[in-house]
């Protein structure tokens, strides 16, 4: 696939994940009989997010993965260390060995402030999980698998503001001092590829009244959807040449 015609299809995910959330919301709405407060309605429905995993499977198949090797929302438990089990978005397994797995998530306002701090420990705490289990042969005889993870966020003003911090006993490290949620969504994705606990991330930015039309940004290079795609396909290549 080419970078022009990959484009198009982020753009395409982008405009599903919000055409699809405000469908959700007045159907919600509809049944419910009034709205729900604040933004409840339109995170509750769940396949918002579906355009980015169509997508992944697109691409693992034209680089020779069996679709039948692709789970998306049945069969995607994996065990944990710390926990029997966590249903994952996406999760490859090829011959009977993990071989890669996805975490697609979005965060859309009003509220960033504690929905990031949740988002943080909720990334951290599930690739610590991840890989202990590996550690301990939970993926029976599995090769080291492919991690990552992708984040949609949207872009308004509540996340593209600086942000005060608390330092009442100590400074918080200086990346921290006035960033914007923005920012720190990609110091946070930069730091657990760096830190080995993801093999790759993505940061889209997407507003919400053009993102329906497919408009977004990426903030960062490093964590575009290019680069993301490039080391699991990399990956998927190398495998299967392996089994030719």
């Amino acid at each position: 696939m080419s970078r022009s015609e990959l484009e198009r299809t982020v753009r395409k995910a982008v405009r599903h994940f919000w055409q699809t959330r405000e469908r959700q919301a007045r159907a919600q709405g509809a049944k419910a009989g009034k709205r729900d407060r604040g933004a409840r309605s339109a995170v509750t429905g769940g396949a918002q997010l579906d355009g980015f995993a169509d997508l992944i499977r697109r691409l693992l198949v034209d680089a020779g993965i069996s679709e039948k090797a692709i789970h998306r929302r049945t069969r995607v438990e994996l065990p944990g260390y710390y926990r029997a089990e966590k249903k994952w978005d996406l999760v490859v397994v090829v011959d009977g060995r993990l071989f890669a797995t996805v975490e697609f998530k979005a965060h859309v306002g009003p509220s960033f402030g504690n929905n990031f701090n949740n988002r943080t420990e909720e990334a951290l705490g599930n690739a610590t999980d991840y890989w202990a289990a590996f550690r301990e042969g939970a993926f029976q005889g599995s090769p080291k698998p492919w991690l990552g993870y992708l984040m949609l966020l949207e872009d308004a003003a509540g996340s593209t503001r600086p942000v005060s911090v608390a330092e009442p006993h100590f400074p918080v490290f200086e990346e921290f001092r006035n960033s914007s949620y923005v920012k720190r969504y990609e110091t946070l994705l930069l730091k657990m590829v760096r830190e080995r606990l993801y093999d790759a991330a993505c940061l889209i930015l997407s507003p919400a009244d053009a993102g329906r039309g497919g408009a977004f940004s990426e903030p960062c290079r490093e964590l575009a959807f290019a680069n993301f795609a490039e080391s699991l396909l990399a990956r998927a290549i190398a495998y299967s040449k392996t089994r030719k």
